[in-house]
Order: C-alpha cells, then sequence, then structure tokens
C-alpha cells in the first residue's frame, strides 16, 4: 500500500505545484465550499492512480487545490463510504495520500441525522468523540510502520485545541451550533427506531454513514481532526416523515453556506 500511495502523490507532485497544510473533507450537499476557494487547480478521482471514486449523488469526486483568504487548502470534493462496497483500506485511501503531501490538519464534515432531541434539522455540531458501529476497523491487518504505530492513540480523536478555535470562529461570526457525539452507521439503509434508541443509550448525539473510518487513519496518521456535522434530518422514531438522500441534499445545501463561512474563519485564524 505504501507503494501504492506513493504513485498517487507522485501524480498528484507532478500536476499540482502546491503545498497546503490543511485539508478539508466535504460530506453530502457541501461541495459548494469549492466555490469560495480562489487559484485552484483541479484534480478528477478517476485521473488519480489507486484512487476509488465517489459513486454517490452529491459527491462532485474531485481533488481541488485553492486558496481561502490566502491561506493553501486542499478539498476532497466528495468521499467514499464503506456501504458503496470499498474495503475500509479504500474508504480511508486518500488520508494516507493526504499524510505524504504533508497535510497536517484534516476538517472532516458530513451529512447526519440527529438522535439527541434537543437538535433540530439545519443546525450545525462539532464532534466531540465518536462511536465506532460500522463492524470494521480502517487499521485492521499487517501494520506498516511507515504510516504509523500499530497501536494508535485515539483518547483525543477530535483535536481539542482545533475545537476550541471552532468556537472562537463560531463566536466571531455569531454562529450557533451544537456539540456531540457521532456515531458512525455501516448503512446505507437509514437506521430503525430500535437502533436508534440503542444508540442513544450509548451516548451518541448523531448517526451518520462517514467519518468515523477517516478520523481513525488520520489519529493514526499523525493528522490533528476537526469534525463539524450537519444536522439534516432526525433519526427515525424521533421524526415522523420517511428519510430520502435527496432531502438531506436539500437541508445541507440550505444549511452550506452557513457552514462553509465557518470553515473559511476556522482556516484564516489557523493561519494567524
Amino acid at each position: 500500500m505504501f507503494n501504492q500511495v506513493s504513485e498517487t502523490v507522485s501524480y498528484i507532485q507532478n500536476r499540482v505545484d502546491r503545498n497546503p497544510k490543511i485539508c478539508i473533507i466535504l460530506g453530502s450537499g457541501l461541495g459548494s465550499f469549492v466555490d469560495s476557494m480562489t487559484e485552484c487547480a483541479n484534480i478528477y478521482y478517476r485521473d488519480n492512480p489507486n484512487f476509488p471514486e465517489s459513486t454517490v449523488e452529491g459527491h462532485e469526486g474531485r481533488l481541488v487545490f485553492g486558496k481561502i483568504n490566502g491561506v493553501e487548502v486542499l478539498a476532497m470534493q466528495g468521499r467514499f463510504h464503506y456501504y458503496e462496497g470499498y474495503t475500509m483500506k479504500e474508504v480511508t485511501y486518500p488520508v494516507y495520500v493526504m499524510q505524504q503531501l504533508e497535510i497536517e490538519t484534516m476538517i472532516v464534515t458530513n451529512a447526519c441525522g440527529g438522535i439527541n432531541k434537543g437538535f433540530k434539522p439545519g443546525e450545525l455540531m462539532i464532534i466531540s468523540d465518536f462511536i465506532n458501529l460500522m463492524g470494521d476497523n480502517p487499521l485492521i491487518g499487517k501494520n506498516d510502520n511507515r504510516f504509523g504505530p500499530r497501536f494508535p492513540d485515539m483518547s483525543e480523536p477530535y483535536d481539542k485545541t482545533l475545537i476550541e478555535k471552532a468556537k472562537i470562529a463560531a463566536k466571531a461570526l455569531g454562529t450557533e451550533y451544537q456539540e456531540g457525539v457521532y456515531a458512525g452507521f455501516m448503512g446505507p439503509y437509514y437506521e430503525t427506531a430500535a437502533e436508534i434508541r440503542a444508540y442513544g443509550t450509548m451516548g451518541a448525539d448523531a448517526i451518520g454513514m462517514s467519518t468515523v473510518p477517516e478520523t481513525i487513519v488520520a489519529n493514526y496518521l499523525g493528522l490533528k481532526v476537526l469534525g463539524i456535522s450537519c444536522i439534516t434530518n432526525m433519526a427515525t422514531g424521533i421524526q415522523t416523515q420517511k428519510h430520502s438522500h435527496a432531502n438531506v441534499v436539500a437541508v445541507a445545501n440550505e444549511a452550506s453556506e452557513q457552514l462553509c463561512d465557518w470553515v473559511i474563519k476556522i482556516v484564516t485564524d489557523l493561519e494567524t
């Protein structure tokens, strides 16, 4: 795998002469963030050697190198999910590439369902911790010490300093937000009411089908992680209407401007 990652990195570096230290992973309906970027250079996933392709609506499927208020960033416009049939190594492959590109900070966003009854659709949530409900782990298998340690610490998966900076940025913008635990669910179906009751009892405030694998691997690789969720719906048994991906994307689109402004402020503040 190390050789595959090296091949991908070489391909990218031969086409884009940029050296960002911050990467933003954009979830369903949140790809409009790239509209705020300037001096952009794009590489589509399908053109990248060894890179999977995103198959989900609302995921453009490209790496976008550019600037936010003069700060060099890399945006992943679309991600990969376990339920698409990819292995966990494939789902998290881009994070390995990020590390080899010398990314230091990863901001991961997603669209998810609210379990905490104090939440409501359209709200944003800082992720304080995660619960892995996917029945798998991207670090299973032989370890390559060139990437990271066999038994990585996961006591602070979301960096406390980054969380504090996000809160300061939100206060400066007047952005309201929640804070809570994100549960990563395998999918691709929306959870049953019984499952949601169980996960709520476990301490989950929100649930989605991404983010946890990337967070695990980023910590393993030594990247600092900030996670922000967009609550697009209340989970099964809490809301009465049926779930649909179209509605998830629609609500995420509505909240995207506020989220983009927040992430722009965070990125800008990280460089000051």
